[in-house]
C-alpha cells in the first residue's frame, strides 16, 4: 500500500510586532486559524490533528501550550500534540501522522511572545549545559561567532552581507537603508545583519487524498527530511551546514527550484546555507523578505513552509523549498519540497 500524498491547503501568519499586548497566544491565535481554515476551505470541526510549536521557557510558564488549545475551542474534542520547538517541527509530526493513514486532515501552528522577557537569555538555555551555557552568550554573539569564522575563511563578505539585507528589504517592501559604515552590535555584525524578533503566530493547514484535492489551491508535498549536528559550538565547523546538506539530500531537493524560503535568521546564514543546498543564482531566494524582516519565535520555521506554498499555490513557482533551522548556529535543519502538480512527482 503506497503512502498518501500530501499537500499543503491552507496558510495565515499573524502580523509580527514587537509586543503583540497579550498574555497568552489565545487572541493572536483565533484569527490566523480563522484565516488558515478559511484559506483551506474548512471547518474546524473538520480538522483531525492539532499539532502547536511553542515554548515554556518564552512563556515564562509550564505547559503554556495548554493555554493556547483554547483559541481551537472546547467543543468538539480534538486528537492535538505539541513540539518544544519552531512549528516546523510540529509540521513534520503532522506530515507523519497523516502518512501514517492516522489523519487526513491537520492544522500546524506556531505562536511566541518574545517581548513576554530577556529573549536572548533564554536563548542561551539550548546551548550545551555545562560549557557553554553558564557563560550565558547571548543568541546573537553566538551568530557573530559563525559570521566571524566564515569572513574569515573568505566564505563571505561584509558587502556580500549587506547584499542579503537590501534585497530582503527590498522584497518586503522596507524603505529602512543598508549602512555598512554603520557600528558594529557584536562583532562582525550591524544592525541589518540581524533579524528584528517580534511576537507573532502562523497556521499551516495540510491534507491528504480527497481532502487534498477538494481544496481550492495546493502545493503538494513531495519531500521532507530534517537533520542534526552535534551542539557544542567547538565541536563543528561553523562555516559549513552539514545537516542542511544531509536533509536536502534525503528530501529529494530537485535540481531545478523555482523558489527558496530559507530561515535565516542572519544575513550570513542565508549565505551559508545557499552553498549547503547548492542553491544557484535561477533560484529565487525569500521573496516575502524572510525571517531577517521580521523573525517571530517558533512560527518563523513554519512561515518559511507556508510561504513557499503560497508561491507554488498562486502559479508563481512549480517547485519550491521551505527551510527551517533551530538550535545555535544553524546547528539543526528542516527541508520541505513542495510542487505544482503531483504527477511530476511521480514520474
Amino acid at each position: 500500500m503506497s503512502a498518501p500524498r500530501v499537500a499543503v491547503i491552507g496558510f495565515a501568519q499573524a502580523p509580527c510586532l514587537p509586543s503583540a499586548g497579550t498574555t497568552s497566544g489565545v487572541e493572536t491565535l483565533v484569527p490566523v486559524f480563522r484565516e488558515a481554515l478559511a484559506d483551506a476551505g474548512l471547518d474546524r470541526r473538520q480538522v483531525d490533528f492539532w499539532c502547536s510549536g511553542s515554548s515554556d521557557y518564552l512563556a515564562g510558564r509550564a505547559f503554556s501550550f495548554v493555554n493556547a488549545v483554547d483559541a481551537i475551542g472546547a467543543y468538539p474534542p480534538i486528537a492535538e500534540s505539541h513540539v518544544e520547538m519552531d512549528a516546523a517541527w510540529a509540521f513534520y509530526e503532522a506530515y507523519v501522522k497523516i502518512l501514517a493513514g492516522e489523519a487526513e486532515t491537520a492544522l500546524v501552528y506556531g505562536f511566541g511572545k518574545s517581548s513576554a522577557g530577556r529573549l536572548r537569555r533564554v536563548l542561551a538555555l539550548q546551548l550545551d549545559p555545562y560549557v557553554v551555557a553558564p557563560l550565558w552568550p547571548d543568541s546573537v554573539s553566538v551568530a557573530a561567532l559563525q559570521a566571524r569564522a566564515a569572513l574569515d575563511a573568505g566564505i563571505v563578505t561584509e558587502r556580500a552581507m549587506a547584499e542579503v539585507a537590501a534585497r530582503s528589504r527590498a522584497d518586503a517592501g522596507v524603505s529602512e537603508p543598508v549602512d555598512l559604515a554603520a557600528p558594529y552590535i557584536a562583532d562582525p555584525l550591524r544592525r541589518h545583519d540581524c533579524a528584528p524578533v517580534c511576537d507573532g503566530a502562523a497556521a499551516l493547514v495540510i491534507a491528504s487524498g480527497e481532502r487534498a484535492l477538494a481544496g481550492p489551491r495546493r502545493a503538494w508535498i513531495t519531500g521532507v527530511a530534517h537533520r542534526i549536528d552535534v551542539q557544542g559550538l567547538g565541536e563543528r565547523d561553523l562555516t559549513t551546514v552539514p545537516s542542511a546538506t544531509a536533509a536536502a539530500s534525503a528530501a529529494g531537493l530537485p535540481d531545478d527550484l523555482d523558489v527558496a524560503e530559507l530561515h535565516a535568521p542572519f544575513t550570513h546564514q542565508e549565505l551559508l546555507l545557499r552553498a549547503a543546498l547548492g542553491l544557484g543564482d535561477r533560484v529565487r531566494i525569500n521573496p516575502s523578505g524572510g525571517a531577517l524582516c521580521g523573525n517571530p519565535m517558533f512560527s518563523a520555521g513554519l512561515a518559511r513552509i507556508g510561504l513557499a506554498a503560497e508561491q507554488v499555490r498562486s502559479g508563481r513557482a512549480r517547485r519550491a523549498l521551505g527551510h527551517a533551522t533551530s538550535g545555535p548556529a544553524l546547528q539543526q535543519n528542516l527541508i520541505c519540497v513542495l510542487e505544482a502538480d503531483v504527477r511530476e512527482a511521480e514520474s
